[in-house]
């Protein structure tokens, strides 16, 4: 039997954003045309909604908005949050995330990072940053499960029970996930983002839709329907 989503349901599950709030704006054109209306649409977002790409400020502005339009979206935590909100704690210890994607970040609130102390470019950010997006960081869940899929950043760690992953787990692993035996394998089929690749990755128990639209490639959505998935992408112009 082919894994389902809750009758009378279509699930979009949107990839790794990264700033990219053009691409963003295209794709959920492309979900509104693709549903009849985002009201029909259940929206969830697999995190990294942050760094790399231009505008991080107008994708945490936007997906507020869609918050406050439609109460059941789904908003997951990526490592790229995380990051972002450990920098915000401890600078000093943090200050390689301003080379992985946070400078431009730090720039899409109006900082200037050059030259900088950490600690003095955190306190810049408590400043430019409106409440709403300090709350809407803080208040990222780490998975969601709608019928026979869970929904989740990067994955989960191997022969080991939901209740026991820890957030490392859930928003950095790689490898050891991709590369789970069968026997090891969740019972959920597992959709996520966070390891970019050039086009939608179905496995079979697993869906990646982390299609890198901060490279230059995609940004992609699983579209969930009963028991039928498809996908939805945009190109980065």
């Amino acid at each position: 039997m082919k894994a389902s989503v809750p009758k009378g349901k279509t699930i979009y599950a949107i990839g790794d954003i990264h700033g990219r709030s053009d691409m963003l704006d295209e794709l959920l054109w492309r979900i509104k045309d693709d549903a009849g209306s985002l009201y029909e649409a259940k929206l969830i977002f697999l995190g990294d909604y942050v760094d790399r790409g231009p505008d991080s400020r107008g994708v945490i502005d936007r997906l507020i908005s869609l918050g406050q339009d439609y109460e059941d979206a789904v908003f997951l935590k990526g490592n790229h949050e995380a990051l972002l909100l450990d920098f915000l704690a401890e600078p000093e210890d943090l200050s390689h995330w301003l080379d992985w994607g946070g400078a431009e970040t730090l720039e899409s609130y109006g900082l200037d990072t050059v030259g900088k102390e950490y600690r003095a470019l955190a306190e810049e950010f408590f400043e430019a940053a409106p409440q709403s997006h300090l709350d809407f960081l803080n208040g990222l869940g780490l998975t969601h499960i709608e019928g026979d899929y869970l929904f989740v950043h990067a994955g989960l760690r191997p022969a080991t029970p939901l209740e026991e992953q820890t957030e490392e787990d859930l928003i950095w692993i790689r490898k050891r996930f991709h590369n789970a035996a069968p026997n090891s394998r969740p019972d959920y089929v597992v959709v996520h983002g966070h390891t970019p690749t050039d086009k939608p990755d179905d496995a079979g128990w697993r869906i990646g839709v982390d299609t890198g639209a901060c490279y230059g490639g995609l940004l992609t959505a699983v579209a969930l329907k009963d028991n039928t998935r498809r996908f939805l992408s945009v190109k980065d112009d």
